[in-house]
């Protein structure tokens, strides 16, 4: 009784088939082999990698819009310095996630392709019930098994079992039952020939893993260094709203010691100029926190974080760039470039494809070949009207050729010479690419200096504006000096207060940004956008 229960709780899994749990788990185990074999393959290691989110694990039908803006409007605080940021970024950009989930894709096309060159089973039965017009029932059932493969090599093979019941439950009890196997066997003898053309579908969706890997690191470099930037242009924004409120709080000064001196030596005129800049000064307080705040909450959906999060960051980060100045470059346009050669993943990607266009006129010259192909079949039915009783003796046997002249191979040819336009234009983009790559080195070389230079005038422009601020305050007090020129080098001032800042990320910026186009930086060490060297 209980062999029975397993054998009808199996038979209805096999009905049934597996449940959507199950092929959910399995797609991600083959997905997940595919690109660690992958990953090792390129970089020689691989790390874990998954694309599940915090919805993975509910049933995901049943997400619906009101939960997704309930959690879109949760209200928390999140103290995130820059490193921080770049984790949090990791596990919560949205925009990081559609990355992965590409890379994931990628993965699953090749599992597909797979397929297609593996064993492949098949079962189908069907039955059905007949009354007939002499009154006679009849019942008819069929059970078919089929195992069928596509070779690299071109070939095909299929292997099937065929079982069929006739039998009629009145009138004479008549009963009909038989079973065939057959195989057959397809070879292509001329085209279609060899494992370059029959696997070509499996070479390029292979292929194609490999790029959206290279695609996929080249994004994680890009993405950390945007972020690090972001964060560092906020601290600058930040600073710029304190260097307006304190020069705010500065002209309100002149305006209450010109209100006071006016009764005996300040003109009514420069106490209206005074009150005019104060103004001035205030509402380019107001427009510079406004615009900081804003800039705030678009880092919060770059970092993937609710919009009503109280988010803070670390004021010290900007002040361990500052400490510790301008790391030196040491590359010139010709280093830069060979690194770029040997590192970047792009690049990479750019030759192998240029490779793969060669590849595909060699592909559309096959089509114009003549087919010739190798048949074989042969077929044992059952003995008498037994199911799955055989006897070798009854084999039957056929061999013979399939040939297909190329006499109409209008569209073919036209494909072959496409092939090769597509080839000519290949080597164009390949040039244009060398051609770009150089130019970008030389622009990001030329930014580097630029900002460097930037950066050594504006430092000198904050201590000659000091100066000249404290010098005219003096001279103003004394009386020698009109006030226009204390307000001058107050504005001149704030000017090159922000202008420094500014230069050093700028030149923070276009360092980073080098090391990200040549392909060599690594963005998975610890605050590596402070170190002298931030390559691997």
């Amino acid at each position: 009784m209980l062999t029975t229960k397993i054998i009808l709780y199996k038979l209805s899994l096999l009905l049934l088939g597996c449940s959507a749990s199950h092929h959910h788990k399995q797609t991600d185990a083959q997905v997940y082999q595919i690109l660690k074999k992958a990953e090792k393959h390129v970089f020689g290691k691989s790390n874990d990698f998954t694309i599940n989110t915090k919805y993975s694990g509910k049933k995901l039908l049943k997400v619906n819009a009101p939960e997704v803006l309930n959690e879109s409007q949760n209200t928390k605080t999140l103290n995130l310095s820059l490193d921080q940021a770049l984790s949090y970024a990791t596990k919560n950009s949205r925009e990081y996630q559609t990355q992965k989930e590409r890379l994931y894709l990628a993965a699953l096309s090749l599992t597909s392709t797979q397929n297609n060159f593996r064993p492949n089973i098949s079962s189908r039965a069907n039955t059905q019930a007949t009354n007939q017009a002499d009154g006679d029932i009849r019942s008819t059932a069929n059970l078919n098994q089929s195992l069928n493969q596509n070779l690299t090599n071109g070939a095909n093979y299929s292997l099937a079992i065929a079982n069929d019941l006739l039998r009629y439950f009145t009138g004479d009890p008549r009963r009909s039952a038989g079973s065939v196997i057959s195989l057959n066997i397809l070879q292509p003898l001329i085209k279609g020939l060899g494992s370059k053309i029959a696997a070509e579908n499996l070479t390029q969706s292979s292929r194609n893993v490999i790029y959206a890997i290279r695609d996929y690191h080249h994004y994680q470099n890009t993405f950390s260094k945007d972020i690090v930037i972001q964060y560092l242009r906020l601290m600058q924004q930040k600073e710029s709203v304190s260097n307006q409120y304190k020069n705010y709080i500065s002209r309100k000064e002149n305006t209450e010691y010109l209100r006071a001196r006016s009764v005996d030596r300040a003109s009514p005129q420069e106490v209206s100029d005074s009150e005019q800049g104060e103004l001035q000064a205030k509402n380019t307080w107001i427009n510079t926190k406004s615009a900081y705040q804003s800039a705030l909450d678009d880092f919060k959906i770059t970092l993937g974080a609710p919009t009503n999060t109280s988010l803070n960051l670390s004021d010290n980060e900007l002040d361990k760039l500052v400490n510790i100045g301008l790391q030196p470059i040491k590359l010139n346009e010709k280093q830069a470039f060979n690194l770029a050669l040997k590192n970047r993943l792009p690049l990479f990607n750019a030759i192998d494809r240029f490779d793969d266009s060669k590849r595909q006129v060699a592909i559309a010259a096959e089509q114009l070949k003549t087919q010739l192909n190798f048949l074989a079949s042969a077929s044992i039915p059952s003995t008498g009207n037994n199911i799955g009783r055989f006897n070798f003796n009854n084999l039957s046997t056929q061999v013979g050729l399939e040939l297909n002249l190329p006499i109409n191979r209008i569209n073919e040819r036209n494909d072959y010479r496409r092939s090769l336009i597509n080839f000519q234009s290949n080597i164009r983009s390949l040039s244009r690419t060398f051609d770009s790559l150089n130019n970008l080195m030389k622009r990001r070389i030329r930014e580097i200096n630029q900002f460097k230079q930037n950066y050594q005038i504006q430092r000198n422009a904050v201590k000659l504006a000091e100066r000249r601020v404290e010098g005219n305050r003096l001279r103003f007090q004394a009386g020698t000096v009109i006030f226009r020129r204390l307000s001058e080098s107050q504005d001149a001032l704030i000017s090159a207060q922000n202008a420094v800042t500014n230069a050093l990320i700028d030149y923070q910026n276009a360092r980073l940004q080098l090391y990200a186009d040549i392909g060599n930086l690594n963005p998975n060490s610890t605050n590596y956008w402070l170190k002298n060297n931030p390559s691997r």
